[in-house]
């Protein structure tokens, strides 16, 4: 056998678990069709950590609940930037009364501790910029925000560490099933391996790929405020418009903040705008950064080990609450693959991630020091978000370093100010393509179809 577990999908959920079985005597891969890892994990640069209060399926809620405590663990492991933020769901009228109180009630019988039922004055005591009537609020403090990009590199990042063979741009055309195990065939090679874990959307047969679709249930429409902007809330706040869509509130992990609105019409950037004002006092336009669209999934998620004694395991479903889940269904995964496979804990497993220094976030006396020790990190390449040369390279040479433009912004904030890159894209791109040692030409945004440069106007001796 080449492995003992190949993993479809270098996803957030393929990463996770990599992350927990590179803790035991296993030879693993991850096969993954991109260039890079996490390129499944929406743009937005924030995800809400949920505690399984809101949650109507009792399974669903358990993984959340797992999720939450072990993200709690992570972040001060893997260094990550998150922020534990209160929540409030606001209801204001009898009907959402009702429907708080029962999810309140369940709550409690789940076991689920540090929420309370509010009265409307002490929502206002907590929220002073509410822009909207609320009778009660269902306040819990067991929610945060994390980045979700930053969570699934780290999770990759010390799997690779941990000896986890990552094959990038290779894309799994058939999986056979072996009198032991099976093989696995992408578009470069083959492998045999004792077990497969599949992440991913497909379901692979003897007879070729059949594609498997997750509906979406409508839109999460995002507004980016600015950090200028006067009227933030302290929690993330939750509530339900006019038109029964719920709408969201949350500060993101740079310190500006996020409303949602999750509707399933098309609506376009005015109307959003407009119920957008029935939560926020006080929003201009030109408190606005950025508007855009995700689909919104509230499909269960499964994790199917019916063939576990043949060697396949399959997670199936797409959720709004994914991040969250993550934890928990890596931590399950694992459990049940080291049940069916003779292996032991690393006695030497590294469960430490290597350093990363946001110049940003650090003090004159820290620049100072690391600015002696590489003169890169004294170089600003982006302006808006105060990211250094340094920090550029270091996020190409790390493990599963980038490998495009898409890549740097996600592991350092490039490209993501207020300026979307035209003052630093041609920098990123001087610097991936000397870095890599590639060609200008040859740097792409994400994918091989999304060249920056598609050819030289005129050549020089240096750009």
């Amino acid at each position: 056998m080449d492995y003992d577990v190949l993993i479809l999908g270098g996803g957030l959920i393929g990463c996770a678990i990599a992350y927990e079985l590179s803790k035991y005597s296993l030879n693993i891969a991850l096969i993954e069709k991109d260039y890079d890892i996490a390129d499944d994990v929406a743009i937005v640069n924030s995800s809400i950590i949920y505690d399984g209060v809101q949650c109507d399926n009792n399974i669903m809620s358990k993984l959340e609940s797992i999720g939450n405590n072990i993200i709690n663990e992570l972040v001060s492991k893997f260094n990550l930037p998150y922020t534990q933020k209160s929540s409030l769901i606001i209801a204001q009228n009898e009907k959402e009364e009702k429907r708080l109180e029962e999810m309140y009630n369940r709550a409690i019988k789940r076991g689920i501790s540090n929420i309370a039922l509010l009265d409307g004055k002490y929502a206002y005591e907590l929220e002073p910029n509410l822009n909207l009537k609320v009778n009660k609020a269902l306040y819990s403090e067991n929610t945060g925000v994390i980045c979700p990009c930053d969570l699934a590199i780290a999770y990759g990042e010390v799997a690779f560490d941990n000896g986890v063979t990552f094959k990038l741009e290779e894309e799994v055309k058939d999986i056979q099933k072996l009198n032991r195990g099976y093989k696995v065939i992408t578009n470069k090679n083959k492998f045999k391996c004792r077990m497969v874990i599949n992440t991913t959307p497909e379901d692979y047969n003897v007879d070729g790929v059949k594609e498997k679709t997750y509906k979406n249930k409508g839109y999460l429409k995002y507004f980016l405020i600015e950090k200028s902007f006067k009227g933030h809330f302290s929690n993330i706040v939750f509530c339900f418009n006019e038109d029964q869509e719920m709408m969201c509130m949350c500060p993101t992990v740079q310190e500006n903040h996020l409303v949602a609105i999750n509707t399933k019409k098309d609506t376009n950037y005015n109307e959003c705008y407009e119920k957008v004002n029935y939560l926020i006092c006080g929003l201009k336009s030109s408190d606005i950064n950025t508007f855009y669209e995700v689909p919104f999934y509230d499909n269960n998620i499964v994790i199917d080990d019916s063939l576990v004694h043949d060697g396949y395991i399959k997670i199936t479903g797409k959720n709004y609450a994914e991040v969250t889940m993550t934890a928990a269904i890596a931590q399950i995964v694992k459990d049940t693959i080291i049940n069916n496979l003779n292996c032991k804990f690393k006695s030497d497993f590294n469960d430490k991630r290597r350093e990363i220094y946001r110049f940003r976030d650090l003090s004159n006396e820290e620049r100072k020091k690391i600015i002696n020790l590489d003169e890169k990190y004294g170089k600003i390449i982006c302006a808006c978000n105060k990211v250094t040369e340094g920090e550029i390279v270091d996020a190409i040479r790390r493990p599963l370093g980038a490998r495009t433009v898409e890549g740097v912004k996600r592991r350092t904030g490039a490209g993501y100010g207020n300026c979307r890159g035209a003052y630093c894209m041609s920098k990123i791109v001087s610097i991936l393509a000397r870095e890599t040692n590639k060609d200008l030409t040859d740097i792409v945004k994400d994918s091989k179809k999304s060249k920056i440069l598609l050819n030289r106007i005129k050549e020089f001796d240096e750009m």
